[in-house]
């Protein structure tokens, strides 16, 4: 038996026609029956530094007896010439995650995985306090299971106080050694709430990690990295989903 976590995260990789530009890290959301996988905006879509990927592929696990044995599903980002993805902003601007609808119809029968749901998202922000163990769990410099096609997850801690806004933004910080490839994990803390119907993935969902958060003035020579890092709260997922947004894929 393969614990649930590991199976509600997906390896991004985004492409140009058959160019393959990055990889990331994603996640499953389902709400009212519909399927979203999440990741960062600046993973399907990044101005400064000029990244226009026109799909992304996320691998899915079809057998049980073998981890190993996974599909690649395509997920076009543009139709007729327009995004498909759902996006928000805050008072302070642009928010750095996405969700792109999965049509269920076309996935693999067989497909393996687990999703979070807003009844894993914290109601009462007074239960994660500051210095709070959590887990990041992703592909960190396309890091992970070669074998079982399976994420890492990273040891982190709350770095801010959680439920205030850093800096005015919809996001926290977390301080964890963590790289490229990772934006779009998740955050999330074990939660064993009783009578919560969701034993089979017991972990509260917090935040999606976006990127390190470093010092322009740094002296690299003096100054080791902060290892500290923006986490958009997870709650901007209820604004995105309230529509009906799809993207339809072909493994």
């Amino acid at each position: 038996m393969i614990e649930s976590l590991p199976l509600a995260v997906t390896r991004v990789t985004t492409l140009q026609g058959d160019r393959h530009l990055t990889n990331a890290t994603g996640f499953f959301f389902e709400r009212d029956g519909r399927l979203y996988v999440v990741t960062s905006r600046h993973v399907v879509l990044d101005e400064p530094s000029a990244h226009h990927p026109d799909r992304i592929e996320i691998e899915l696990h079809v057998n049980p007896a073998n981890l190993g044995d996974t599909v690649q599903f395509s997920i076009p980002l543009y139709l007729k010439g327009k995004s498909v993805w759902l996006e928000g902003t805050d008072s302070a601007g642009a928010v750095d995650v996405i969700a792109l609808r999965l049509e269920k119809e076309v996935l693999p029968k067989n497909m393996l995985h687990h999703a979070f749901t807003p009844e894993q998202l914290f109601r009462k922000l007074s239960e994660v306090e500051i210095g709070a163990q959590v887990l990041i769990v992703g592909f960190p410099l396309g890091v992970y299971d070669t074998l079982h096609r399976l994420p890492v997850a990273r040891r982190a801690s709350i770095a801010s106080s959680f439920g205030i806004r850093f800096q005015g933004k919809g996001c926290f910080l977390t301080d964890a050694r963590l790289h490229r490839g990772i934006s779009g994990a998740p955050v999330v803390i074990r939660k064993d709430a009783p009578g919560d119907g969701r034993r089979d993935l017991p972990w509260m969902l917090l935040g999606v990690h976006s990127a390190r958060l470093d010092i322009t003035n740094r002296d690299s020579s003096q100054d080791e990295s902060l290892d500290l890092n923006f986490a958009w709260y997870a709650d901007i997922l209820l604004t995105l989903t309230q529509g009906s947004g799809a993207a339809e894929g072909r493994a």
